[in-house]
């Protein structure tokens, strides 16, 4: 699942700079958006959301990544983060210099096809996410996210936002966030695990897919 995870013992005697193993607490930054990339993440534990600031000033979150997916991936390009990287809950992460992963990807063909694979699924996934996310009426926008944040282990449980991050990712104003949340706990499809969490039973999938 992990980037390295092909790479046989020559691979691995390629690599001679540090691999860091770090942990962020929920909200806090792994790098800002326009940061000159000191290397890319793979993500270990937890779930990190990639942040924007449009012309007008506002921040949308334009993509949430889980466990296995690779953070920063268009550094290996840029050399430059593209977008803000947080932690939306505890998170653990292997943090890899960039000079790693050039030098691993011209001389290892696993590597390479690694590599390709991660940012093909990371090009769909973004536009999974503008197709879902961005188009249909405030109740098919929440029902959509509140599918894709599922968890991918046994599809009961879902871990949502703040009020305020859903509206920037959905591009609704915070009220109409609050009732469509409101309106599917309401009707059973949707149970908040408790009052101070932001993880939902969900309780009818059936009926969330109908939305």
């Amino acid at each position: 699942m992990v980037l390295f995870a092909d790479l046989n013992e020559h691979d691995f005697g390629l690599i001679h700079a540090p691999i860091d193993d770090l942990e962020f607490k929920g909200g806090a930054s792994l790098y800002d958006e326009g940061d000159a990339a000191r290397g890319i993440f793979t993500l270990r534990t937890g779930m990190v959301k990639l942040v924007r600031v449009t012309a007008d000033g506002r921040k949308r979150i334009v993509r949430v990544l889980r466990p296995g997916d690779v953070v920063g991936l268009e550094a290996l390009a840029t050399q430059r983060y593209n977008s803000e990287a947080v932690a939306l809950t505890e998170v653990s992460v292997c943090r890899i210099p960039l000079d790693v992963i050039h030098r691993l990807g011209g001389s290892s063909l696993r590597m390479h096809h690694t590599l390709m694979q991660k940012w093909n699924f990371a090009l769909k996934d973004a536009d999974d996410w503008l197709a879902d996310l961005n188009f249909g009426t405030a109740t098919q926008r929440v029902a959509a996210l509140v599918r894709k944040m599922r968890n991918p282990l046994d599809g009961l449980t879902c871990t949502l936002f703040t009020r305020e991050d859903m509206g920037a990712m959905l591009n609704l104003k915070l009220e109409t966030v609050s009732r469509e949340i409101s309106k599917l706990a309401h009707e059973g499809i949707i149970e908040p695990a408790n009052k101070a969490s932001r993880i939902y039973f969900i309780r009818k999938p059936d009926l969330l897919l109908d939305r």
